[in-house]
């Protein structure tokens, strides 16, 4: 008998333990929120697209993000400029943010974007990058790339990198007689 409540007794608190470990290595979950918020906001999700069965046929997209912020429990707002094709559209999209552990889960369920479509997807982010699944009803693929940060700054660092076209100068070459 005294073996029996032994046993229980260090299986019971292993088991008490181990929950309070569980729950002391859980993440904050407001610190986590303000994080994605402030990542998120005016940030860019520069990457590529493509459908179910045509992934080699891969297409470039842009989301140009202005507020994120967080409503009430797992809902949230994206301010978004979304680009893909000929669609370039600016709305409000209404979001869910689910957590597995630290990594936030984008998740929309038949959303309707005005002019777009009506879509559902899970959008997971890790680190600066993304990677999805999503759903337009009758087709539906993935979408993955980068989360940039200050997107108007790498919009100018961009322009700075591409070549310009010369002047044409209008003084005379030296040495070269006068008109």
């Amino acid at each position: 008998m005294r073996l029996a409540t032994f046993v229980l007794f260090t299986s019971v608190a292993g088991l008490t333990a181990a929950v309070a470990q569980e729950k002391a290595d859980a993440p904050d979950r407001s610190a986590l929120e303000k994080k994605f918020a402030e990542k998120m906001s005016n940030a860019k999700m520069v990457g590529y697209w493509s459908l179910w069965g045509k992934e080699e046929k891969a297409e470039r997209d842009t989301y140009t993000l202005g507020k994120v912020s967080k409503v009430k429990g797992d809902n949230w707002i994206f301010e978004a400029r979304i680009e893909f094709g000929k669609v370039d559209v600016t709305v409000p999209v209404p979001v869910q943010v689910k957590w597995a552990g630290d990594t936030p889960v984008i998740t929309v369920d038949k959303v309707v974007i005005p002019t777009v479509g009506t879509y559902s997807a899970r959008v997971v982010i890790h680190g600066d990058h993304y990677a999805a699944t999503w759903d337009g009803g009758s087709y539906g693929g993935y979408m993955w790339g980068k989360i940039v940060k200050d997107a108007e700054e790498d919009a100018k660092k961009d322009d700075a990198k591409k070549p310009r076209a010369k002047k044409e100068s209008t003084k005379e070459p030296s040495g070269s007689p006068k008109r």
